[in-house]
């Protein structure tokens, strides 16, 4: 009897990071297993923050997911533990490789619902060229990054998402990480202090970072010659490699809120590989994930087709970071500190609908309490859609 072909469907994102490597590592898979097929789509960066993963995985077998989605999919079951279908020393290696949180993200209701193939968070990013043109090196301090933003040299995202977690970042940043609580997003006296300090650097920068979201910024730097620094936006390696992009982009850690202190911490993203519930053929879908996922993979085909690895191997890779002008080596820091944002059943609602009121009051000013007690009431909100 002749083989049955198998045809699995993917779901990722629109950018070259998000959907190139999907595409290559498909192929070569389906180069060593003939009789399998994986056909990847893809949809945008907004999309990607905001479609149900349940939406998705009645019309997918295999998602490329964000990790805030983690405790929706343990409530729902729309896709698969992996810990259930993969080898525990797989899994263990994955675990003990994790670049900062990035397995952990997906790891909810002790199971595992997606591998943490692409990791990411907000880091600094400048053009060398620029900087030496004006006589200027990398800032080391929210100070020198005043400084900076004054010359009008200095851009960062500011769409609501990336509003909300460049607060979470303050907040952090200033010794209190939010949403601990259950009826408080963050201490009053800390969230006063992190919008003020948030608004004050947003009001040096161009209006329009409030509708750019980190793709569209790295591309405003690379593809002109006017913004020398991003203090912090989601890391992309690619515009630190040769070629991609019309300039080269260098990476950092972040500034320090004062002098000699620790650097900022970040709000951690990435991708996770998932695997929908009604995949019928769940046994195919989980050997590729395991072939994405592997450290060979990660470190040269996944890499090599414009993806930011997940494995802690591949951060540490001499390839990668030559590659990359020691993207990974240089930001690797600010990885393994990075908070990890909630993620139980009802905070999408709250991550959907909490930046924008922040947006608004950088734009715009305004009573930092009241804005506090507005975030309070949607949190409270969020968490009663986690006990529906």
């Amino acid at each position: 009897m002749p083989t049955e072909h198998i045809h699995l469907k993917g779901i990722t994102w629109n950018h070259s990071r998000g959907y190139v490597p999907m595409t290559a590592t498909a192929q070569r898979f389906s180069e060593l297993n003939p009789n399998v097929s994986i056909m990847w789509e893809k949809r945008s960066l907004q999309q990607f923050a905001d479609e149900s993963i349940q939406q998705l995985a009645e019309r997918f077998d295999l998602l490329v997911i964000d990790h805030p989605w983690a405790g929706f999919a343990a409530r729902t079951g729309s896709i698969l533990p992996l810990d259930k279908h993969l080898p525990a020393e797989f899994m263990a290696d994955q675990q003990q490789n994790t670049v900062g949180h990035s397995f952990e993200s997906y790891s909810f209701n002790g199971h595992q619902w997606a591998l943490p193939i692409d990791a990411a968070t907000p880091v600094a990013a400048s053009r060398p060229d620029l900087l030496e043109q004006h006589g200027l090196s990398v800032p080391q301090t929210f100070d020198d990054l005043l400084a900076l933003a004054d010359r009008s040299l200095v851009a960062f995202a500011l769409i609501p998402i990336d509003t909300l977690m460049s607060f979470y970042m303050f907040c952090c940043s200033l010794g209190e990480d939010p949403c601990q609580r259950e009826d408080e997003v963050v201490s009053e006296a800390v969230g006063v202090q992190a919008l003020q300090m948030f608004r004050q650097l947003a009001s040096k920068v161009d209006p329009a970072c409030f509708h750019r979201n980190p793709i569209q910024v790295y591309e405003a730097m690379t593809q002109t010659d006017e913004l020398a620094y991003c203090p912090f936006a989601y890391g992309y390696s690619n515009y630190a490699r040769r070629g991609y992009a019309r300039r080269l982009l260098h990476f950092h850690d972040l500034v320090s809120l004062t002098p000699g202190g620790t650097p900022m911490r970040s709000t951690l993203g990435g991708t996770g590989l998932a695997i929908s519930a009604k995949c019928q053929h769940v046994a195919e879908a989980v050997r590729y994930a395991e072939f994405v996922a592997s450290p060979a993979c990660q470190q040269t085909l996944f890499f090599d087709n414009g993806g930011q690895p997940g494995h802690l191997s591949a951060w540490q890779d001499e390839h990668t970071n030559q590659q990359s002008h020691d993207y990974f080596a240089a930001t690797l820091p600010t990885l393994q500190r990075a908070f990890l944002r909630p993620r139980y059943h009802g905070h999408m609602f709250f991550q959907d609908h909490a930046g924008e009121p922040v947006r608004q009051y950088l734009m715009n000013g305004g009573d930092e309490r009241a804005l506090l007690r507005e975030l309070n009431e949607l949190y409270v909100k969020s968490r009663a859609v986690e006990l529906v």
